[in-house]
């Protein structure tokens, strides 16, 4: 056991999954209420680590699946879920992302054992990104609370351009993500798993002005209903196809959205 409370481990680093989702993290004005509803909901039990009084890691069987981090301080800040994806180099991914429109909210700054930074593609949408060594290998952390991430955007195409070349998707190095296109959406894969999705429209829609990109993160679940009654009875809500939905989009107490999908489903 480390002195942070996680599991012993080999190291992972971000070099070895360049591009794809490694992480994500919650920002949120009450850290006491998050922590309460996303045990109910999904089950996650809470440590404290190396990143500050006012951080939390959630842990599935003992590892790191996400973090949760107090926005005091911050005024007006909507509770959002934020994914990080890996990256080689923080400075040379920040500096890709400004060459190409995007912007840099934060960053990159040093948290022991790596750097990230805070970014927005150049519709707007708020992305991470880490250097260094993971938190949990990247496959155990994707065995221990599977997750994908979809990018709701104007137009998808011109959005995959975007994070291609600032992520170095379908690179020409090994370990590379591969996209592909699939039932109207943009889908990158990471050692043969679906990873991340982006989705504007069936491919002959124009794009829609009024969406507001942003990327929403999914948690796979056994029994979705459950789910959603477990939110709504912890003050948060829920939003359901139908009877039997694979799927729901979920937001918790201080308001910020997120989906749980069933296992299993496509």
């Amino acid at each position: 056991m480390k002195s942070d409370g996680t599991l012993d481990r080999a190291v992972v680093s971000s070099h070895s999954v360049f591009g794809a989702p490694c992480w994500v993290s919650l920002a949120t004005r009450d850290l006491r209420a998050a922590q309460d509803f996303y045990h109910a909901v999904l089950g996650w039990e809470w440590h404290a680590g190396k990143l500050g009084r006012e951080y939390r890691f959630a842990r599935v069987n003992g590892v790191p699946v996400a973090g949760v981090s107090a926005m005091s301080g911050f005024g007006g800040r909507v509770a959002t879920w934020t994914p990080y994806f890996a990256v080689a180099s923080a400075d040379e991914t920040v500096s890709r992302s400004q060459e190409r429109g995007g912007t840099t909210a934060v960053g990159p700054i040093s948290f022991p054992p790596g750097r990230a930074a805070l970014l927005a593609d150049r519709d707007g949408a708020v992305f991470g990104i880490w250097e260094g060594e993971l938190v949990a290998g990247w496959e155990e952390w994707r065995r221990a609370a599977p997750v994908f991430v979809r990018l709701h955007t104007r137009d998808a195409f011109d959005a995959a351009i975007f994070y291609a070349e600032v992520l170095e998707w379908a690179s020409s190095a090994p370990g590379s993500c591969e996209v592909r296109y699939e039932d109207n959406e943009v889908v990158l894969r990471s050692r043969g798993d679906v990873v991340a999705r982006i989705h504007s429209g069936a491919v002959e829609a124009a794009p829609d002005p009024t969406i507001r990109p942003h990327w929403q993160i999914h948690f796979t679940v056994d029994d979705v209903e459950a789910a959603a009654r477990a939110a709504r009875a912890h003050g948060g809500t829920a939003h359901q196809q139908g009877l039997g939905s694979t799927e729901a989009i979920l937001t918790d107490p201080d308001g910020a959205h997120f989906t749980v999908t069933c296992k299993g489903a496509p």
